[in-house]
């Protein structure tokens, strides 16, 4: 059994002994430590705090719900239930139903016996590293004072949030619903049996996609595969998309925060990409900077150099990180490698339901098949390794060693230590970050070729 407490939120795996595993023990006390926080960071005109609880379809999650639900209640806050949802769903109804916070239950793309909280904040961001500690501190402490009979909150049940998620999405600008419903795309989707099979079938038809295949669309939880979008994950839709005769194949993982696509070839697009070529419709349209992660591809930032005045700038890994970047720098659009998409005109949180939009709106558009608007991006591919440590060693000192021997290096362009270490060469990248659980070094490589990133990563381990 396993508990992992993060900044980000509380993950673990369903029972077990409380401390161990995500217990209904563990859920209350986390909840309740949430809670006190926004009591004490936040004043309200009438006293009373409301927050906005979804989750996914996972086979805990009516469970974790109640848990969550009744605790709030017994901390005198109002709760607006949306009951199945998805990640950036929760996130717009905490910004549009003018709360001061919200709760989404999902484990994201880990397997179904995992769950989790993850916290948001009133902007429906999740909340900061110094928010997250000051949760984690209050959970261990006895500072949580239950409201008494008389002041329980309340609970409002709304379940069409998905439906006004959908037509904000089709409302933007930059999303042209003629120009899809012309194409007359062919599309197959795959959602894991989680709620994004309520979602993207659902926007596609708004968008004027008639012929939808539907792949593990029903939300029962029992997810048909390994529900992380990797190309090792997604064979079913390879061979749905080629059997089809369909356009494009769209997978998404169990809280649709993440968008992988497949050509009509049955090939993988590169869940990289993804942001990739929403950047570079988004950069068409509205010159302006971009934002993703020290591990994503340096393909965001080559599109964003095609453009005049627009520059390219890289955060530590985390959405809350990418977030803050993208506000402090004015990025016009941002997300994560992992076919994140963060697109500022709609909410500050990867969507998967504007990246389809876009995505679909620029496909449209440039009259290619998927795969030929692949071939127009610079081709790079990543390579992921990792180095054992013994549990003594001092991961901190040995990374600032690395550093400190590549600054000196004349074939680095650049070394930069704001989340481990990462060293650029001119013809490529190698990350360093150390695990949060285990005595290891997660390396992360890029290049033009996959031996090529090998031969990095590999130079960097020797030095280790």
């Amino acid at each position: 059994m396993s508990l992992i407490k993060s900044i980000s939120g509380i993950r673990g795996t369903i029972g077990g002994a409380a401390g161990e595993g995500l217990t209904p023990l563990d859920v209350v006390k986390f909840t309740s430590a949430f809670a006190t926080f926004l009591k004490k960071s936040k004043a309200t005109t009438n006293g009373r705090l409301r927050l906005a609880v979804g989750r996914d379809a996972r086979l805990s999650g009516a469970m974790v719900d109640r848990l969550v639900v009744g605790t709030l209640q017994g901390m005198g806050i109002d709760v607006l239930e949306t009951g199945l949802s998805t990640t950036p769903t929760t996130e717009m109804t905490v910004i549009d139903g003018h709360c001061d916070g919200g709760i989404i239950i999902t484990a994201s793309h880990n397997p179904k016996h995992w769950n989790a909280l993850k916290l948001l904040n009133a902007r429906g961001e999740f909340i900061s590293d110094a928010e997250g500690k000051e949760v984690l501190r209050l959970a261990e402490s006895q500072e949580i004072d239950f409201a008494d009979v008389d002041s329980l909150g309340q609970v409002t049940v709304e379940d069409d949030w998905i439906d006004r998620h959908i037509r904000r999405v089709v409302e933007l600008p930059l999303v042209d619903v003629e120009a899809i419903r012309k194409a007359g795309f062919k599309v197959a989707v795959d959602a894991v049996n989680s709620t994004g099979g309520l979602a993207i079938p659902r926007l596609l038809r708004v968008l004027g996609v008639e012929n939808v295949v539907e792949l593990n669309c029903e939300p029962t939880g029992h997810f048909a595969h390994n529900p992380e979008p990797i190309p090792q994950n997604l064979t079913q839709i390879s061979d749905c998309v080629r059997q089809n005769g369909c356009d494009l194949g769209i997978v998404v993982d169990p809280d649709v925060d993440r968008l992988a696509l497949v050509c009509e070839t049955g090939e993988m697009f590169g869940e990289e990409y993804t942001l990739v070529s929403v950047a570079d419709y988004v950069l068409q349209h509205t010159p302006g900077n971009t934002v993703s992660n020290l591990s994503s591809s340096r393909a965001l930032r080559d599109v964003t150099r095609n453009y005049a005045g627009c520059q390219y700038n890289a955060a530590a890994v985390g959405e809350v990180n990418v977030t803050t970047l993208m506000r402090q720098t004015n990025a016009v659009i941002g997300g994560e490698g992992n076919g994140g998409v963060i697109y500022p005109e709609l909410h500050y949180g990867r969507d998967a339901l504007v990246g389809v939009a876009l995505f679909l709106t620029l496909l449209a558009k440039s009259g290619k098949k998927v795969s030929e608007l692949r071939k127009i991006y610079p081709e790079y591919i990543i390579s992921k390794n990792r180095k054992d440590l013994t549990p003594d060693m001092d991961v901190d000192a040995l990374l600032a060693k690395v550093a400190t021997f590549y600054k000196s290096d004349a074939a680095v362009e650049k070394v930069t230590t704001i989340d481990g270490v990462k060293i650029d060469f001119a013809d490529g990248w190698v990350h360093l970050r150390k695990s949060n659980t285990e005595p290891i070094i997660r390396i992360y490589s890029e290049a033009a070729t996959e031996a090529r990133a090998n031969e990095l990563a590999q130079q960097v381990m020797a030095q280790i």
